[in-house]
């Protein structure tokens, strides 16, 4: 970084990021213009730390961008907007290498694909390096999905993976990442299904979020903002297919992939809820209903309190 210079840079950076197709100017004047179809735009931002949300001895530079952008797309989609750009903030030490950032970019154009642009941003120097990326998104004419909307007797419904991050970080952890390269990936790379969050929007959602924190703790914020408890199946029959593949992570590492599936986090899945009879668009599952509020206990799994830690919490040590 300090031989190039931030001119030189940026030079090699921007021709790597796709323009996306609601980008009217891009990179290159002071702030970019964008279009949208009904004048509202959806925003959010995120920030990764190395050594708080990443380690680059762990993550290649286009592990990461892949991982920034998928985090903050995530976000776009389930309030049931379709994400259209990125602004990527960057916070580098005079010592990165180069090829790292350029990585980054890479990883950043992958998991936006041609129709997210990224269009802008900062770059700094400091002591520590951060990726910090704002994304916006579009409503299309629709109303935006809400976590306070949630109503007894509603279904509750996930589209995703679960619990393939959090088994990939104990993978990395324990050393044993050559030994489960899937739940590793999982980790380095997760992917959000960002078309089904408009798609539930169409379908009538009545609540959602990005399960970014861990399954208990999210549907948790679901439930404390509409006022109502939610009633999650057991597991064994609603995530079947996510704990058989996290078998063999739970027999290398002596795990509990039961945990992985409830409490991990950093999987990007979708947790939303639907008026009964609802026609669940793909991918989404049924894995619980609403019920009235039980005092107290905002999530049940099997009609039971769950135990222990209900997953990421920022500010924990």
């Amino acid at each position: 970084m300090a031989d190039l210079g931030e001119d030189g840079v940026l030079a090699l950076i921007l021709p790597r990021l796709p323009r996306g197709g609601s980008t009217l100017l891009g990179p290159g004047d002071d702030a970019a213009v964008l279009t949208a179809a009904d004048g509202r735009t959806v925003v959010s931002t995120d920030v990764l730390v190395d050594g708080r949300h990443f380690r680059r001895a762990w993550s290649t530079g286009t592990d990461v961008g892949h991982r920034a952008a998928m985090q903050n797309l995530a976000d776009i989609a389930a309030m049931g907007a379709r994400p259209t750009a990125l602004v990527v903030a960057l916070v580098c030490p005079l010592d990165l290498p180069v090829s790292w950032l350029l990585g980054l970019a890479d990883g950043l154009a992958a998991a936006c694909g041609p129709r997210i642009g990224v269009v802008g941003g900062d770059l700094s120097a400091g002591e520590e390096l951060a990726v910090s990326v704002t994304v916006l998104g579009d409503l299309d004419g629709a109303e935006p999905v809400l976590r306070s909307g949630a109503r007894v007797g509603d279904v509750v419904a996930h589209a995703g993976v679960r619990g393939r991050s959090a088994a990939g970080l104990d993978a990395l952890l324990a050393g044993r990442d050559e030994d489960l390269p899937e739940v590793v990936e999982g980790y380095r790379r997760p992917v959000c299904p960002i078309e089904a969050g408009p798609a539930a929007a169409r379908a009538g959602a009545t609540a959602m979020l990005d399960v970014s924190d861990g399954l208990l703790r999210d549907a948790g914020r679901i439930a404390r903002a509409s006022g109502v408890t939610l009633d999650l199946d057991d597991p064994e029959r609603s995530f079947l297919p996510d704990l058989a593949a996290l078998a063999e992570a739970e027999r290398v590492l002596g795990g509990d992939a039961r945990a992985w599936v409830l409490t991990g986090g950093e999987d990007h899945g979708l947790l939303a809820t639907f008026p009964p009879g609802t026609d669940l668009p793909a991918p989404f599952r049924a894995v619980g209903r609403v019920v009235r509020v039980v005092e107290g206990t905002p999530v049940l799994v099997a009609g039971s309190p769950p135990h222990g830690a209900l997953g990421w919490d920022h500010f924990s040590r």
